[in-house]
């Protein structure tokens, strides 16, 4: 989850190779065959002056935090390194890194279960490019069974809001395939980009309700979000605008449908109601704040070329930050109660982390634009919950049933974790969220933490840990 409002003054100014500034701190490098420019998505060149709005603008997603694009070919983490000064993966270190192999090895590959994926606008060639990633990784690819809810545009690769939920969409499917391959994969496009406050999310969440009343999914991965200030009635303490927006979570827990969404990249901070001040308050972005929706933040992963750690996970917060902090709309929920030293009477996110860094960022392909066809690098907490999704996926097929709301079951692992390793949860102890214009980021500390939750996982013991759960 990356969001890029239009003519606003960002969190970090970040420049990578050939001095293009990428607001919140998407940053664009070249590559072999890789186009030069600013991103579609909003991006300004490093001169630009920053303008201050006076109104809430639309605020398009984007595919996470993109470092590289257009390349003609993946490179090898080294490489990326020497040329561009980023780590950069490919799924094979992912799977070395999750211990993903030894589960495989059982069968355990997502067989059977559905993942749903959720985007405005989806990609029209993303059956192509997942077919192209499989292939250059050596993954089967599968089949993508795409929903159209509303009327979805013809597409147009010169729409930066249409590109921005192209390149979305690819690192979304691409990710959950790279960790459930054997997954049948759904994805639903919308015809309305969700932006800050109610826009475009009424409709993403009548069409996951359709299809949770349809029988169509186990896991549902959301990588969009709107900062709860947002909305309206916020102001004046009414949150019926979120509130009335639930019933597909609500619909979810009856059907032991699991829900996921990403915690942003803004760190502890994101964007006000009235546009101004941007980044200069404590707030949480829903639906990783729901009560009912796991919330998945982010981590840096540090890998040599097999996949094998070089030293520990850390708190993501290079080219961004993972989201996390107190909700203002949701009291504490009762699996939080052992974490209540850290969240307070309040919702407290993130629940879990997986990969998010552009330091570390992961390789997708897209052809959805002719003049960037090719493979990219990109991070955020967009990559980190489809990557989750794929671990519910390989939980469900484990379990032999939909695992449904996974809280309880999270959260009693961790306070397990201290003393017993075969839970799967490995705690992340390293690193801050983010701090900025005197808001200051979560440290991950020893157990929970708002930097990245209960920390990360070890699939081969979190998969039958969290299946034994249910």
């Amino acid at each position: 989850m990356h969001r890029v409002l239009p003519a606003q003054p960002r969190k970090r100014a970040v420049a990578l190779a050939v001095g293009v500034t990428a607001l919140t701190a998407c940053a664009l490098a070249t590559a072999p065959g890789a186009q030069v420019g600013p991103a579609r998505t909003g991006s300004v060149t490093a001169n630009a002056a920053p303008v201050s709005a006076a109104l809430p603008q639309p605020v398009p997603a984007v595919a996470g935090a993109q470092a590289i694009r257009g390349a003609s070919g993946p490179l090898t983490t080294a490489q990326c390194e020497a040329q561009f000064g980023i780590a950069c993966y490919t799924p094979t270190q992912y799977r070395q890194a999750y211990d993903l192999n030894a589960l495989y090895r059982q069968g355990i590959t997502g067989k059977g279960r559905t993942i749903v994926i959720v985007d405005s606008y989806g990609s029209p060639t993303v059956q192509h490019d997942l077919d192209v990633y499989s292939k250059q990784f050596g993954i089967k690819s599968t089949h993508v069974s795409v929903v159209k809810w509303g009327h979805v545009p013809t597409f147009d690769p010169t729409d930066a809001t249409q590109t921005g939920w192209a390149g979305e969409t690819s690192l979304d499917v691409q990710m959950a395939h790279a960790v459930a391959p054997d997954a049948h994969l759904v994805l639903v496009e919308t015809g309305v980009a969700e932006t800050e406050g109610v826009t475009g999310l009424p409709e993403m969440m009548d069409a996951e309700k359709s299809l949770i009343d349809q029988g169509v999914g186990d896991v549902i991965t959301q990588s969009f979000g709107a900062t709860e200030n947002t909305f309206p009635g916020f102001a004046t303490g009414d949150f019926s605008s979120i509130q009335n927006l639930r019933y597909a979570f609500k619909d979810a827990a009856k059907h032991n449908v699991t829900v996921l969404a990403s915690s942003g990249d803004g760190g502890a901070t994101d964007s006000t109601e009235d546009g101004v001040g941007y980044y200069d308050t404590q707030v949480n972005s829903w639906p990783s704040s729901d009560p009912l929706v796991t919330s998945i933040g982010g981590t840096q992963l540090h890998l040599d070329e097999q996949g094998k750690r070089t030293a520990p996970d850390s708190v993501y917060n290079d080219y961004g930050a993972g989201g996390g902090g107190q909700s203002h709309v949701f009291a504490r929920p009762a699996y939080q109660n052992t974490v209540s030293r850290v969240v307070g009477a309040r919702r407290g996110t993130p629940d879990v982390s997986m990969a998010a860094a552009v330091d570390g960022g992961a390789w997708t392909y897209t052809s959805y634009d002719p003049a960037e066809t090719g493979w990219g690098v990109s991070g955020g907490t967009s990559e980190a919950s489809p990557l989750f999704s794929g671990i519910v996926a390989l939980a469900d097929q484990r379990a032999g049933h939909r695992l449904g709301d996974i809280h309880q079951a999270l959260y009693s692992l961790s306070a397990q974790s201290l003393w017993n390793p075969f839970t799967g949860i490995t705690d992340v102890k390293d690193g801050t969220s983010n701090s900025y214009q005197g808001v200051t980021g979560y440290d991950a500390v020893r157990g929970y933490d708002m930097a990245t939750g209960v920390g990360s996982i070890d699939a081969a013991k979190f998969v039958p840990a969290l299946a034994r759960r249910h």
